[in-house]
């Protein structure tokens, strides 16, 4: 019975137990620096950066965030917005961050702060969040959360008439608030 050679479909010098092993020393050496290498928590944001109305930079650490798009001539959206508003209010000191984009065009910001000074969170014109183009809704509203590492885990669907309610709220949001 022939031994089973682990090394035999390797080329020659790529082996660990041949002289001159490169491919496990570059393993090794790989290995070693990835252990090195300091973790970073992932940023709770689904973008890269967001500057609000207020001219603040938007930054949700490693919050459960809820990302709301939304625009001024959307019915639906008029109704979600005082739901997220009063959910905002309940819970942001547990760790929630939320932001309000309008994909308004044309709208100043003026405009916009004005028809946002109730809102106890953040709101942002699309121009101003450096993000993918094809992660902007064509239909509103839309509603996306995700978790404390950035991971979505929940989305409204994108047809123009879903709109997000308390309950929903409580039951995606909240347990992923009591998770620390």
């Amino acid at each position: 019975m022939r031994e089973w050679n682990s090394e035999a479909h390797l080329p020659k010098g790529w082996g660990g137990s041949q002289p001159g092993g490169n491919f496990m020393r570059l393993f090794r050496c790989l290995l070693t620096a990835s252990l090195l290498i300091p973790s970073f928590p992932a940023a709770a944001a689904p973008f890269e950066s967001a500057r609000t109305l207020s001219g603040a930079p938007f930054i949700a650490d490693t919050n459960v965030t809820i990302v709301h798009y939304w625009a001024t001539w959307c019915g639906p959206c008029r109704i979600e917005i005082p739901v997220l508003d009063a959910y905002y209010r309940k819970h942001h000191a547990q760790g929630l961050s939320m932001l309000a984009i309008s994909i308004d065009q044309g709208v100043s910001a003026a405009r916009l702060q004005q028809a946002t000074s109730a809102f106890a969170f953040p709101v942002a014109r699309v121009d101003d969040v450096k993000m993918p183009r094809r992660d902007i809704p064509t239909a509103l509203p839309v509603t996306r959360v995700y978790d404390r590492s950035g991971r979505l885990v929940f989305a409204t669907k994108a047809d123009g008439r879903t709109t997000i309610d308390m309950a929903t709220l409580e039951r995606v949001v909240t347990p992923l608030l009591d998770r620390r």
